[in-house]
């Protein structure tokens, strides 16, 4: 016998259908992933700044985690970039140091995971908004007039909102790309023309503001349903520009002024979420692609912290980098941490989140930050080690307390008598049978067979090299090195390429 439900039922069932997904949609917490330009460790508040103000970024550390150990995978910018979307240490790109030019193809391969697909295979809406620095196109000498790719929409985001390469580009390339294209480029005109430069070249005292309005109008605009905001903003990378409200806000001159800038921008993104009831189901994530570089102005400002060394350099000042994460009602207030992450584990982090499968050909570097991030009981330490990467392509190892350098001095450009980079090369190497790029090694630096070996517990400014005392440890740390560079992977596997971990 055929029992049909009442009429009200059948209504309730359909609505149910209806706003079951809308429901599970606004379980599913937006993330942004705020990434300063070269700021330092000691360049915040609440990690000891008192030359200025940072209330913004010190709001996210009173309401989440900050920690005081982690580390960029690199000490400039374009492989920190690539191993944040991927998971994977840049040096296992063909680009094996220094940063990608305005003349190099895109770095990631569009066949690779990134965090940005990851995202998307969960159904969120996805965007950049900030400096890019990744490379575009296929070929060498790309051609910026028309539509230009692959890029960022071809690894992972709905939309590109922001600078193709660094605030410091030569003139040409001072300018907004929306998507694909230079913003207010005129068909017909070559991008690198006088008539075009006329109204493409963006003022580079506005930047931070105009960026800082797509950002917020993101996120005004995907308010109803998930969203990943990657926001890589060009503060504070040289020429320090501040816009002309914030001269004499510091006491650390146009540096200072420059990051009071960038907190004022991650305020307005707070403010945002505050105003639009979404604080309590986003994550922020807020930290730099490496270490500051260290300006005339500082009157004492003391942008790296306590670290020796510098953006570009081997030393903590170089990778050592603020890190705060803010997920209300999850992350417990307040909580500091000092156990060693770096910003390739963001990967696995959210593809953990979001319950989002990783195969073994993606995130090799990326560890799970889960467990820390939500106060739970693990079993420390989180990595194995750390690899650490310079400008020049010099490489360090982090195992617990201990730090090992591969050779001698700072890991900066190296530099012939003058005092100038020695650069052999800016031109990859590309395989004739795939053409796929292989090979980019501007210095070709060679290692001079010595080591440098610090222990961070009590010697954490690396003073006292220990490599003559404790030659066990320089071997089983170099061996450890080794290993990874071999393997193609850091993170532990079953198995890999037919080698057992």
């Amino acid at each position: 016998m055929k029992t049909e439900l009442p009429r009200k039922h059948l209504v309730i069932m359909m609505l149910f259908i209806i706003t079951a997904p809308l429901a599970f949609a606004k379980t599913q917490p937006n993330v942004i992933f705020i990434m300063a330009d070269d700021l330092g460790y000691g360049d915040l508040g609440c990690y000891g700044a008192n030359h200025f103000e940072t209330p913004a970024c010190d709001r996210l550390a009173r309401e989440g985690i900050r920690f005081t150990d982690a580390h960029s995978p690199s000490s400039v910018c374009t492989p920190t970039r690539y191993s944040v979307l991927t998971g994977r240490y840049a040096w296992r790109s063909w680009l094996k140091n220094w940063v990608v030019q305005p003349n190099h193809p895109l770095l990631i391969d569009t066949e690779r995971l990134t965090m940005g697909r990851i995202f998307q295979d969960a159904g969120y809406t996805t965007t950049c908004v900030g400096k890019w620095h990744l490379g575009w196109g296929t070929e060498l000498d790309i051609d910026f007039s028309g539509e230009v790719k692959p890029g960022p929409l071809e690894v992972g985001f709905d939309s590109f909102s922001g600078v193709p390469f660094s605030h410091n580009s030569p003139k040409k390339l001072q300018v907004f790309m929306r998507d694909r294209r230079i913003v207010n480029l005129e068909l017909g005109l070559d991008y690198d023309s006088d008539e075009a430069m006329k109204t493409t070249v963006r003022v580079l005292e506005d930047t931070a503001i105009e960026l800082s309005k797509e950002a917020v109008a993101f996120v005004e605009k995907n308010m109803d349903k998930p969203f990943f905001l990657f926001y890589p903003t060009t503060n504070i990378h040289f020429p320090l520009t501040p816009n002309s409200r914030f001269i004499g806000s510091t006491e650390a001159g146009v540096y200072g002024e420059f990051v009071v800038e960038f907190d004022w921008a991650v305020g307005e993104l707070l403010a945002a979420l505050d105003r639009h009831g979404l604080t309590d189901n986003t994550i922020v994530v807020l930290t730099s692609d490496n270490g500051a570089r260290p300006h005339e102005d500082l009157n004492g400002h003391p942008c790296n912290g306590p670290w020796r060394g510098t953006k570009r350099q081997i030393y903590e000042g170089g990778h050592r980098v603020p890190l705060i994460v803010r997920w209300p009602g999850k992350i417990k207030k307040g909580a500091v941490s000092d156990e060693v992450v770096c910003l390739t584990d963001f990967f696995a982090t959210f593809a953990a989140t979001l319950e989002q499968p990783v195969p073994a050909s993606a995130g090799e570097d990326s560890y799970d930050l889960s467990d820390v991030l939500l106060g739970r009981s693990y079993e420390p330490p989180l990595r194995q080690a750390t690899v650490h990467h310079s400008v020049s392509g010099q490489f360090a190892i982090r195992k617990g307390k201990w730090k090992l350098i591969e050779g001698g001095g700072d890991g900066d450009f190296p530099r012939n008598r003058e005092g100038k980079k020695e650069v052999k090369t800016k031109r990859p190497d590309r395989d004739p049978n795939t053409g796929k790029w292989t090979k980019l090694d501007y210095f070709r630096l060679e290692n001079d067979g010595s080591f440098q070996l610090y222990n961070l517990d009590i010697d954490p400014e690396e003073k006292n090299n220990l490599a003559d005392e404790h030659p066990e440890m320089v071997k089983e740390l170099h061996s450890l090195l080794n290993r990874y560079r071999a393997r193609g992977r850091s993170v532990p596997v079953e198995q890999v390429d037919g080698v057992n971990d």
